[in-house]
């Protein structure tokens, strides 16, 4: 409690015992007239002394305001910046340095297995190859150069040795595209029929009927045809989840497929292949 709320205090229960004294006494009204004007003259009285009292304790002992901060908190605090920026560089630098260490070699990798299984199934392994720049041939110097040739006759004689250098290569054979011929589909209510559905990587389905009675290598033929080459891809059953048994003398209805079937096109482990 402040010292203006204690004298407050102190002038309420002065009044109240002034007035408790009159009720209890036997005084008249003039008596108790004027024993309250001297109460209310004592409360001034007391009022003007609290006031002068707290103005003279203001004047001799004025109220000194502590600094917002002194040198010791700032050196402090600057100290404490300081050591949360060395320590976020410090983590800043373990992050850089691990994903240029482990991040960006794991990317390129995987990118390029991407790109080697891409230009194997497009038949384009020409482009795996580190291949050869274009005239690097031409930057050795000879020794019986004529500085008085043209460009041309220069690159004419160029041309005339590295022709009398090469030695003819036998050109393979180019091997015969294998076509691909499905028999046609039998009618839904013959005898032995069974519908397929494959799931394809690319998210779409295509569906064909077969005889329970035909090879099981129409169904590599069938997706090699829609683009997944069973060198690559293999065709698994639903669930559970089981490559499906293919030979030539294994029948759909002997790799289990007895009725209306959804087989999967999965990419084969490259470790297994």
């Amino acid at each position: 409690m402040s010292n203006s709320n204690r004298y407050v205090v102190f002038c309420l229960l002065l009044a109240g015992v002034c007035f408790i004294s009159w009720k209890r006494s036997l005084i008249g009204v003039k008596d108790a007239v004027m024993l309250t004007g001297r109460g209310l003259i004592l409360l001034a009285v007391c009022t003007l002394m609290i006031y002068m009292i707290q103005r003279l304790k203001s004047f001799f002992s004025p109220v000194c305001q502590e600094p917002s901060a002194s040198p010791l908190h700032e050196s402090s605090r600057l100290k404490q910046e300081q050591a949360r920026v060395n320590q976020q560089n410090k983590h800043n630098e373990k992050t850089s340095d691990y994903v240029e260490a482990v991040i960006k070699p794991r990317q390129n990798l995987f990118l390029q297995q991407k790109m080697e299984r891409y230009h194997r199934m497009t038949g384009e392994t020409w482009k795996l190859g580190q291949g050869f720049t274009v005239g690097e041939d031409e930057s050795e110097t000879h020794d019986d150069v004529d500085v008085n040739e043209t460009p041309y006759q220069r690159a004419k004689r160029r041309r005339r040795l590295q022709t009398a250098a090469q030695v003819p290569v036998q050109k393979d054979v180019p091997k015969e595209k294998t076509v691909i011929v499905l028999p046609d589909e039998p009618q839904p209510d013959a005898e032995g029929v069974v519908k397929i559905a494959v799931r394809c990587p690319s998210g779409r389905t295509i569906h064909r009927r077969f005889l329970k009675t035909w090879s099981s290598l129409l169904l590599l033929d069938w997706i090699k045809k829609s683009g997944y080459p069973p060198a690559l891809y293999t065709l698994c059953t639903s669930y559970p989840r089981t490559p499906l048994l293919t030979a030539a003398d294994v029948s759909l209805e002997d790799a289990g497929i007895l009725m209306h079937t959804v087989l999967n096109v999965e990419e084969k482990d490259p470790s297994t292949t």
